[in-house]
């Protein structure tokens, strides 16, 4: 077996009142969720819960990037989530606010039988 990256999808997320960066991150995996329709699962006789899966987030502040939370966006495999930095923040001086916004990227990978799919 060999573990092979298999899907990358990018989303991005924000809040644009609460100043929460882990609301925007799970917007942005939801996001890139939505972008994705993993049939290749089904169609080839996968594990999906085989799936081991890295979740880049960008934001700002990334200490401030609740993991656990984020992780939860997905629901098969096991996950690890990567805060960085990276997004934006944007400022409202007039009104004293600021919005965060995230973004993400999803790296799938998955242990394939050597010589069972061409690469």
């Amino acid at each position: 077996m060999a573990l092979k990256r298999i899907i990358l999808e990018m989303g991005s997320g924000n809040d644009l009142y609460g100043e929460d960066y882990t609301k925007a991150a799970c917007r942005a995996v939801q996001d890139a969720l939505h972008h994705s329709s993993l049939i290749l699962f089904r169609s080839l006789g996968l594990d999906r819960d085989g799936m081991q899966i890295t979740v880049h987030i960008g934001v700002q502040q990334p200490d401030k990037v609740d993991c656990e939370v984020v992780g939860r966006e997905i629901p098969f495999g096991s996950v690890v989530v990567e805060p960085e930095i990276g997004g934006l923040n944007l400022a409202d001086d007039a009104n004293g606010t600021l919005s965060v916004v995230a973004t993400a990227g999803i790296e799938v990978f998955l242990d394939l039988p050597e010589g069972k799919f061409v690469v």
